[in-house]
């Protein structure tokens, strides 16, 4: 059975993987045999750093598989802030060219544009959700938001967004895992995601598909081992093929493990019986507090589900003594949960009573 896979459950009404997605034992197992492996055999010699090379490239097809493109488009990152600063720091930005992005933004994306306007002068405009894709002009350079809102759960309309003619690098936290995700039919210049949330990966862990035509685009932000051509002269700085140069260091044995193995979990039903089942079970808890009177935020087909509330840190602590897990979202007077194909309708009714009561 699929959530018997996720042993947090048997004790907690988990749902608030939007954060941090709860562990599947088999992740848990693969994690400590690698640390065994590595305890016993010692890290050194040639077949072990192939090894933990097999590892990565592994990790990186399975992350291909789920974004829809093909393995040579992937970097392996340590997050979805990760592989923004990738994407920002790597492009050529002047003054009087903009950037812009929504209002409904996680810190983890406008940090980096904030960066990004100090240090090189750029222009940095918010606007409305709902108005993203109709913002762009003859000087927006990119545009940068997320697939899905973290605060809300709707759903960016992205193919309207590349059909400005802008480059569009989409924040996926919130949906690689949770929402099904095909980086080609998106249209989308780059894709950044998280490892630990909706694919219940290691912290420290995710991607970034940076799409073929826009290689040449990026400057490596920082060069290492890994981002050369086998065999090169690294003064020469010649980089390795495809997205690989955007790795973020040598890939760690652990963490490959330890994603790979959840990954599989999650392959095992389907992709398409993940996100469905998902999704059916958020729309179930929306109705729920909807019939109960609670506010609701307007969302998508999504994971996320937040509602208004007059003290959403009280809230919080109050489902965490009853044993639900959620969160609130800071400065917008919303509670959020996040529902997984591992949550159960129970969980749903336990959440929408208790928020009611």
């Amino acid at each position: 059975m699929f959530r018997a896979q996720f042993p947090v459950l048997d004790r907690l009404v988990y749902l608030n993987a939007g954060t941090e997605g709860p562990v599947p034992r088999a992740a848990a197992e693969a994690a400590t045999a690698r640390i065994e492996v590595e305890l016993s055999r010692g890290r050194c010699g040639r077949g072990y750093f192939e090894e933990l090379i097999g590892m990565a490239t592994d990790l990186r097809a399975r992350y291909a598989a789920a974004l829809g493109c093909d393995f040579a488009s992937v970097a392996l990152t340590g997050s979805t802030t990760d592989g923004v600063n990738t994407v920002l720091a790597g492009l050529d930005l002047r003054p009087g060219e903009e950037i812009i992005t929504s209002d409904e933004e996680h810190p983890g994306l406008l940090a980096p544009l904030a960066r990004s306007r100090l240090r090189h002068g750029i222009t940095l405009r918010v606007v409305p959700w709902d108005e993203l894709a109709h913002a762009a002009s003859s000087s927006t350079r990119l545009i940068a938001c997320s697939h899905v809102s973290w605060v809300s759960g709707r759903v960016m309309d992205v193919s309207a967004l590349a059909a400005s003619g802008a480059p569009v690098l989409l924040d996926g936290a919130q949906a690689l895992g949770a929402v099904p995700v095909n980086v080609r039919s998106l249209g989308c210049a780059f894709y950044a995601a998280s490892g630990q949330k909706w694919l219940c990966g290691p912290e420290g862990s995710g991607c970034l598909f940076v799409d073929h035509d826009r290689l040449d685009d990026l400057l490596i932000p920082w060069p290492n081992y890994g981002s050369l051509t086998r065999g090169s002269n690294p003064l020469d700085l010649i980089p390795a093929d495809g997205a690989t140069r955007f790795d973020h260091g040598f890939p760690p044995g652990v963490r490959s493990a330890m994603a790979l193995a959840s990954l599989e979990v999650l392959e095992a039903p389907g992709w398409e019986w993940v996100h469905g089942r998902a999704a059916d079970l958020a729309a179930a808890l929306a109705s729920g507090l909807e019939a109960r009177n609670l506010e609701v935020a307007p969302r998508g087909r999504s994971t996320l589900v937040s509602w208004r509330s007059t003290d959403p840190d009280a809230e919080v602590q109050r489902f965490a003594d009853a044993g639900v897990i959620v969160r609130s979202i800071p400065g917008q007077g919303l509670v959020r949960a996040s529902v997984g194909a591992w949550s159960s309708a129970g969980d749903v009714d336990t959440l929408a009573r208790l928020a009611a009561a």
